[in-house]
């Protein structure tokens, strides 16, 4: 399999958001439509703008992003039609390498990826009843 990883820019947003609907629609069940849809206009406007985010490519086709900030993984979405194929696990494997990330959020109600991350080495440390934009979403936090 020949994947690369590259920087995304501004000309990457609408694949990213595509990778990023597809991802939270098959494992983010528990989200509202109007949060959804908030976030859905917030992260290109407020986020991917400040952050550095990379990008997991097969043939130059974005497969799935991820980034980090101040040693935190800020995001990691694999494209629905590529779960389960090992791209979450290299993605994850160059971010930690590129960027010595140690800590992680994951919503309580997407076990899938705190399994993820537990086989990934992460182990709980705390929880929050709110997520980093203040709604109901409790946390887990995770930290290696």
């Amino acid at each position: 399999m020949s994947h690369q990883f590259r920087l995304a820019n501004t000309e990457d947003y609408p694949k990213i958001m595509e990778i990023w609907e597809s991802a939270v629609k098959a494992t983010h069940d528990f989200l509202a439509q109007e949060d959804f849809n908030e976030f859905k206009e917030a992260i290109p406007r407020d986020y991917l703008p400040h952050l550095e985010v990379y990008l997991i490519t097969e043939n130059n086709d974005p497969k799935g992003f991820a980034s980090v900030a101040e040693g935190n993984l800020e995001m990691l979405f694999i494209h629905d039609d590529m779960r389960g194929k090992g791209y979450g696990k290299r993605l994850y494997q160059f971010m930690k390498e590129q960027t010595g990330l140690t800590k992680v959020d994951v919503n309580e109600q997407n076990p899938l990826a705190i399994g993820f991350y537990e086989k990934m080495g992460f182990k709980k440390v705390g929880r929050s009843e709110k997520d980093g934009s203040g709604k109901d979403y409790p946390l887990i936090h995770m930290s290696l």
